[in-house]
């Protein structure tokens, strides 16, 4: 790591943009206003945006590089190096991957689970990302609830949510489209997959202990955990109940209120945001927003989003950026448990964006630093850097 000094941009401190230095030195800012030492590297910010980095709790787009299409799989290093390259030209510097394991085969099954986090601790530190599991259990997955217990005890998992599509998918069965997307996504014939769903589905019963054994492996261990698809304020209190305290992508808005009114952290998708509504029909996350009903977005399927998301929300009359940037930055980090990023505040990792938003809904990353080091430029002649302090400079191209 190199010291860095990131001079004349719109600094996002606290709730106001102040123009500004920001001081790099080791991995953490130092300090804001003047510089106190020299530095290595300069970056010319004038015009432009320094904000925090994105914290992404939950993006499962890497699916699409470990398979690209239906039956079409790559190793998972490559699919994990090229999701890192994604995410960190879109201004995510620590990245929760939403990794699913669920009782299909193919790509949620209990081998691609394992697969990811073995390559995830041997891939970490090429990677541009500070990257971590967020642990998908679908809840009719009982086979796997020892291993995973295992993983949280053994501190490998960093987020941990409970998912339950099982009644969606019984649903999908009668739904030619939707039944084939997931039939091929298992790699089982049709007939092989109806007969799965019904073995699976006949154990419902043991569902709600196995949900109760996990989470309380979860408290133990202080993971944060979520609940997906809240679909009613009753279960939203029984998962609170739990220790569960992320609500993410609540599908009512009784159920969003229950959540902000316990204090809960309410996690909605930012291309929700982009798009003017959710792909699914249920909730718009702008509306929630308005109404103070969603204290984090994430990046769900697409890593451009929380980007462009903050930027829509401030175009439209929503939020102002300082408080539509906390949806992305300081609150997920929060939520996450990780006192150590979200804000630029000396002592806190130096996680730091340089925008150019000059062209409204468009913002650009023009500057990465993740960690300290200097990963994604887009402008070099903005980069100067200093083989002696004081002494000569020469420009990179």
């Amino acid at each position: 790591m190199t010291d860095i000094l990131i001079e004349g941009g719109r600094t996002l401190l606290g709730d106001e943009l102040t123009e500004t230095s920001l001081e790099v030195v080791g991995g953490t800012i130092a300090a804001a206003g003047s510089a106190s030492r020299p530095a290595a590297i300069r970056i010319d910010a004038g015009g432009l945006l320094v904000l925090p980095g994105i914290v992404d709790l939950h993006g499962d787009a890497f699916e699409r590089q470990m398979m690209p299409r239906p039956g079409v799989d790559f190793p998972i290093d490559v699919a994990l190096a090229d999701s890192d390259r994604q995410a960190i030209a879109n201004g995510i510097t620590t990245m929760f991957h939403a990794v699913t394991w669920s009782w299909e085969p193919g790509l949620r099954s209990a081998a691609n689970a394992r697969r990811m986090l073995d390559a995830i601790d041997v891939t970490r530190p090429r990677l541009a990302v500070d990257t971590r599991i967020h642990l998908r259990h679908e809840a009719f997955n009982l086979e796997a609830v020892d291993e995973i217990a295992q993983w949280i005890g053994d501190g490998r998992v960093d987020l941990f949510a409970f998912n339950d599509h099982m009644d969606s998918t019984i649903a999908d069965l009668s739904r030619p489209h939707r039944r084939a997307r997931m039939v091929e996504r298992t790699g089982l014939s049709g007939e092989e997959f109806d007969r799965l769903v019904e073995r699976v589905a006949s154990r419902t019963a043991e569902v709600p202990d196995a949900i109760a054994r996990l989470a309380a492996c979860a408290r133990e261990a202080g993971l944060p955990m979520l609940s997906h698809d809240d679909d009613t304020p009753a279960m939203r209190q029984g998962f609170r109940s739990l220790g569960v305290r992320i609500a993410e992508f609540p599908t009512t808005e009784d159920t969003a209120r229950d959540a902000a009114a316990a204090g809960d952290f309410i996690v909605f998708g930012a291309p929700n945001v982009v798009r003017g509504g959710s792909h699914t029909g249920w909730t718009k996350a702008a509306d929630m927003i308005a109404k103070g009903l969603c204290s984090v977005l994430a990046s769900d399927y697409y890593y451009p989003a929380p980007l462009l998301a903050a930027f829509r929300l401030v175009h439209d009359g929503i939020l102002p950026l300082p408080q539509a940037w906390r949806l992305v930055s300081e609150s997920p980090a929060r939520a996450a448990g990780l006192t150590d990023r979200g804000v630029l505040a000396a002592g806190k990792r130096a996680d730091i964006l340089i925008v150019d938003d000059r062209i409204a809904l468009r913002p650009r990353l023009v500057a990465a630093i993740a960690g300290g080091r200097l990963v994604h430029l887009d402008e070099p002649e903005r980069f100067v850097m200093s083989h002696k302090a004081g002494h000569e400079r020469v420009v990179a191209t």
